[in-house]
């Protein structure tokens, strides 16, 4: 399935100069959502995965659905100061500025293997800060699965390392 038609740009969001890759139209098209479950779900299928971790917020929508195709549990990461429980913290800079993200102290148990998911991978901060987090907890990073790639960031090169699987990329 071609899911290109399902990526809506939009211009000067969240700032002027950024093309935005707006996924909603894909969410929208019960097909393309299908589909592109199943696919992300086929990209790491065979292996064992303990959690998935989701970022927030976009991939707060996959993440869940492939945390139960694969039989594991869902770990939220978070903007700061948005999880009720203790967390731990990592900085981390984006296309357009920096934020900090949490995940709870005890969402990952010491060897449990992780797939790291996100709706796109644009400069790499985002994801390399999960990875930080995971890391520190104890669990090992199986994959970093992702939407859409904009190889023209490089976000890529901050997770060298990692398997990286993408459903688009840019």
């Amino acid at each position: 399935m071609d899911f290109k038609p399902f990526i809506r740009d939009v211009n000067d969001f969240p700032k002027t100069g950024v093309i935005f890759k707006d996924i909603t139209p894909l969410l929208n098209d019960n097909n393309a959502l299908k589909a592109a479950c199943q696919i992300l779900f086929e990209k790491v299928h065979g292996q064992h995965i303990d959690k998935v971790v989701g970022v927030d917020s976009r991939g707060f929508i996959f993440a869940p659905l492939l945390a139960s195709k694969l039989n594991a549990g869902f770990v939220p990461v978070r903007k700061k100061g948005k999880l009720p429980y203790e967390t731990l913290s990592e900085s981390y800079a984006l296309e357009y500025g920096t934020d900090s993200l949490e995940i709870h102290a005890d969402a990952i148990k010491k060897g449990e293997k992780v797939l790291v998911h996100d709706d796109v991978l644009a400069t790499g901060g985002t994801a390399e800060a999960v990875c930080k987090l995971v890391e520190r907890l104890g669990g090992e990073i199986v994959q970093c699965n992702f939407l859409i790639q904009l190889d023209f960031l490089n976000g890529a090169e901050k997770l060298n390392g990692y398997d990286i699987k993408t459903l688009l990329k840019y």
